[in-house]
């Protein structure tokens, strides 16, 4: 049983599925790795490290992807490369099914098996194969330290012989998994945090983390049997604008984590709040692929708006490849022996598992 894997187009995605680590992890299943030439050199992971851990090095796309029995990927591959995909093999990755859904049919129709990692069920043997979590921790992070990296003043209170300087104030917008790690990042270094989601859930998290929890009032609990945020009524929604619009008058940066799975992302700081922000305040939207969740966000551009630093960030996670590679190439290594028989040394689809069940593209 072969376990291939192909760089994706690095303009776009620098992530991979199966680091050198990985690979002895696969080995010790009885597993075989295939990999591109060049696979994860711009990681800094060579050939020869690959090699040493047992993976097999081929010389194109062509050949890891026609003699491969479970095709590892970060994202769906381009056409050239999913022609040539073969009958009864597996493909695994973040799919995005919803974009991609006359892909995944042409896919499917060619009697191939796919899996899209961000449809697994929240439950407890699924959390180390939680792709969205790994990732959207990592993510959390790295938007408080660019946006603190963009903003021209001290982030925490200092009291010096010449004067005090104020600690800056962080409104975070969801406190999922992205939204809990930036309030624990920002308090870390100093700042004074708020935060706000329309899961009534979220409170005592955000408190837990030393974060003060924004609620609307008469605000109900607006979560999914799953975990995620539901769509808000329109009273609600005028009464999140009007504790937003006050609140961000007083805001130094904001980080926008909302997002809705498959649906564009929800608008939730509208052009009229920005205008009354501070001048040299930072908007740093993490939903800027969906849509955003501010008015004026455009993806990889920072917007300047009277002052008001709008950064629509596509892909945070390229600044961050060899950590986000790191954590994903381990949940799906988990997924994967989740799929394998070891006795019978084959890949089972066993859809009365809940796992495979929700992940498979049908």
């Amino acid at each position: 049983m072969i376990i291939g894997s192909i760089t994706e187009d690095k303009k776009i995605e620098k992530r991979v599925a199966i680091t050198p680590e990985i690979v002895k992890k696969y080995k010790s299943l009885g597993l075989e790795i295939y990999l591109c030439k060049d696979y994860a050199t711009h990681l800094g992971y060579n050939d020869e490290q690959y090699k040493s851990e047992g993976a097999n090095i081929l010389n194109s796309n062509d050949e890891v992807l026609s003699n491969s029995n479970v095709i590892a990927q970060m994202n769906i591959l381009t056409d050239d490369n999913l022609n040539k995909l073969r009958s009864k093999q597996i493909f695994i990755g973040i799919l995005n099914p919803y974009n991609n859904k006359e892909k995944l049919k042409e896919i499917i129709k060619k009697n191939i098996t796919c899996f899209s990692m961000e449809l697994l069920p929240r439950i407890t043997r699924a959390q180390s194969m939680d792709v969205l979590s790994s990732q959207a921790n990592l993510a959390g992070y790295k938007a408080v330290v660019d946006s603190f990296a963009y903003y021209q003043r001290a982030i925490p209170m200092m009291m010096t012989a010449a004067g005090t300087i104020s600690a800056a104030k962080v409104l975070v917008v969801g406190a999922g998994v992205a939204g809990l790690q930036a309030i624990a990042t920002a308090k870390r270094l100093g700042a004074i945090v708020f935060a706000t989601d329309v899961r009534s859930a979220s409170k005592e998290q955000v408190e837990s983390l030393g974060g003060k929890f924004l609620t609307v009032e008469g605000a109900e609990n607006l979560e999914t049997e799953g975990g995620y945020a539901k769509e808000t009524s329109e009273d609600f929604k005028k009464k999140q604008e009007d504790l937003l619009r006050e609140t961000l008058k007083k805001i130094d940066i904001v980080i926008c984590t909302a997002l809705i799975p498959g649906k564009k992302a929800p608008l939730i700081i509208k052009k009229e709040m920005i205008n009354d922000m501070q001048n040299g305040s930072i908007i740093y939207d993490l939903a800027a692929s969906q849509g955003g969740n501010a008015e004026l966000t455009e993806v990889n551009k920072i917007i300047n708006n009277n002052g008001v630093k709008i950064m629509g960030e596509g892909n945070i996670l390229n600044n961050l490849p060899v950590s986000a590679s790191n954590l994903y190439s381990k949940n799906i290594f988990n997924f994967i022996v989740n799929l394998f028989n070891k006795e019978k040394k084959i890949f089972e689809i066993n859809l009365d598992d809940e796992i495979i069940e929700k992940t498979m593209v049908k």
